[in-house]
């Protein structure tokens, strides 16, 4: 395998997802209320879609990884390397935001990891999570994955979507919709409450919508998994039938 051609999309999956987290979760930190939290999370996703999105096609989350690799946009070899970088960028960011956030702040907002609010279960919890992000990867492949509707404002199509979702989600469980960011502050504070809801629901959800918009709207599932990929039907609009002439 060519590592040029791993290496260079790694590391801007590792610079994409640390400026997500340290600029997100830095804003929880700053004191931000949930408009400035959901601004700071879908500007930079924004931002870095335009920065980096030639390079690696800015994922810079696992679960919407995983949602390429059920969609055979990604070999698997690849895919492991880009959420490694993923998980990694998003650790540097937790431990640099905490160097530079006072002790007191770090310690009252844990780094800005994501929690669950306090009349929430965590079944309730995952299940928001999950809705968050199939919204998100739903926009992700209607914007940028399906050629028809692919389009220069993709990525503010994305940054919104992620915003509103905070603006949502942002009270119950923090609106995480990624692994890597909820993984990073957890792993710099300590705080570790109820983390695994922020892997299942991401992940399903990403899942989810990979599938259901490729059998809804491509014309079959591909999978990256080798003898697993159903038939695809061309997508878009069938043509209409010629008339015969008389």
């Amino acid at each position: 395998m060519d590592l040029e051609r791993i290496w260079r999309p790694a590391l801007a999956e590792f610079l994409g997802t640390f400026a997500l987290v340290f600029i997100g979760a830095g804003a929880v930190v700053a004191g931000g209320g949930t408009l400035e939290i959901a601004l700071a999370f879908g500007l930079t996703l924004m931002a870095m879609s335009y920065a980096l999105g030639h390079i690696s096609g800015t994922h810079i989350n696992p679960a919407v990884t995983l949602a390429m690799l059920l969609a055979d946009k990604i070999e698997a070899a690849v895919a492991g390397t880009y959420i490694l970088a993923q998980l990694f960028g998003a650790v540097v960011a937790g431990v640099v935001l905490k160097l530079v956030s006072p002790d007191q702040i770090a310690a009252a907002t844990h780094l800005g990891t994501t929690r669950l609010a306090d009349h929430l279960s965590a079944p309730q919890g995952v299940l928001i999570e999950a809705v968050l992000t199939f919204l998100l990867v739903l926009t992700i492949f209607g914007v940028a994955v399906d050629e028809r509707g692919s389009t220069p404002l993709a990525g503010l199509a994305i940054g919104l979507v992620l915003t509103l979702d905070i603006l949502m989600g942002g009270p119950l469980t923090g609106a995480s919709m990624n692994p890597a960011r909820s993984l990073g502050p957890a792993l710099a504070s300590g705080f570790w409450d109820d983390h695994l809801v922020y892997w299942i629901g991401p992940l399903l959800g990403a899942a989810a919508a990979s599938l259901l918009y490729q059998a809804a709207f491509l014309g079959g599932v591909r999978w990256a998994i080798p003898g697993l990929s159903a038939p695809r039907r061309r997508a878009g609009p069938a043509k209409p039938a010629r008339r015969r002439g008389r």
